[in-house]
């Protein structure tokens, strides 16, 4: 039994032993505090692209919280310290790292547990296949591609390849 199972078991078991006592309901909002969250992604896009929102259903649909702004994405980029080679159609952050382009969600959520010395991932250009860049007006297309991992000096290296 992995640790996320066992502590929801403790919090059951307190509760239940709670709602005995008729305690349950002015202890709601910290059962409700205390239950994991989805990570909230902040994301810049420009305001009519539609592979960007595909991205962010895309990412909804695999566990994250969204904030979009739709003002573009230049500005968020410089900011956040991503070079223009490793641009993309849109820029995130989330748990203190830069996303940009299109991230696949498994190599987002591996960053947030193994949270290495890095500016973030990228996925430059817009691959086809890749996640926002799979619908059905691609007719089952895919070039292969790299996610980049961006290191604080300005390097990168392959965090992990999609044929």
């Amino acid at each position: 039994m992995n640790r996320s199972s066992i502590e929801k078991r403790q919090q059951r078991r307190t509760l239940l032993s709670l709602a005995v006592l008729g305690l349950v309901a002015p202890l709601a909002p910290l059962a409700q505090a205390a239950s994991p969250s989805k990570p909230v992604v902040q994301i810049w896009i420009g305001p009519s692209c539609g592979c960007c929102k595909d991205w962010i259903a895309y990412l909804q649909a695999n566990g994250f919280q969204t904030q979009v702004d739709d003002r573009g994405n230049t500005d968020a980029r410089e900011r956040l310290g991503i070079k223009l080679e490793y641009g993309s159609c849109h820029t995130a952050l989330v748990g203190g790292y830069a996303l940009e382009g299109h991230v696949p969600a498994r190599e987002i959520w591996r960053l947030l547990k193994e949270r290495p010395k890095a500016i973030g991932l990228a996925v430059p250009a817009m691959p086809l296949g890749s996640p926002g860049m799979d619908g059905p007006e691609y007719r089952g297309r895919k070039d292969p591609y790299d996610v980049l991992l961006l290191a604080k000096d300005g390097s990168s290296r392959v965090y992990q390849s999609y044929p």
